[in-house]
C-alpha cells in the first residue's frame, strides 16, 4: 500500500492530502530511509513521522485498505513519542 494512503487509512492523518504532503516534504522516514508519498509500506515496517513540534515513531501491524473507524488504531503501534523541545 502506498505510504500516503496509508498514513490515512489507518487515521495517523485525517486527510490524505496532509500525509501526501507530509510524505512529500521528507517528513517521513520508512525504516530510517526518507519516504515519498508512493512508497510502499509492508507489516513490520517502521515509521518515523515528524509533524509540527512532535515527532513519533510507529510500527505497522496490519495493511488494510478498508479498515473500519474501530479497527484503524489497530494498524500501527505507537513506539515513541518527542516534543522537539526534548529532542
Amino acid at each position: 500500500m502506498r505510504l500516503d494512503k496509508y498514513l490515512k487509512v489507518s487515521r495517523i492523518f485525517k486527510r490524505r492530502t496532509i500525509a501526501k504532503e507530509i510524505a512529500f516534504n521528507h517528513r517521513v522516514l520508512i525504516n530510517d530511509r526518507m519516504a515519498k508519498p508512493g512508497t510502499q509500506v509492508v507489516v513490520g515496517d517502521i515509521l518515523t513521522i515528524t509533524y509540527g513540534n512532535k515527532e513519533f515513531t510507529v510500527r505497522i501491524l496490519a495493511v488494510d485498505s478498508t479498515p473500519g473507524k474501530d479497527k484503524a488504531q489497530g494498524m500501527y503501534e505507537l513506539i515513541d513519542e518527542k516534543n522537539s523541545q526534548e529532542r
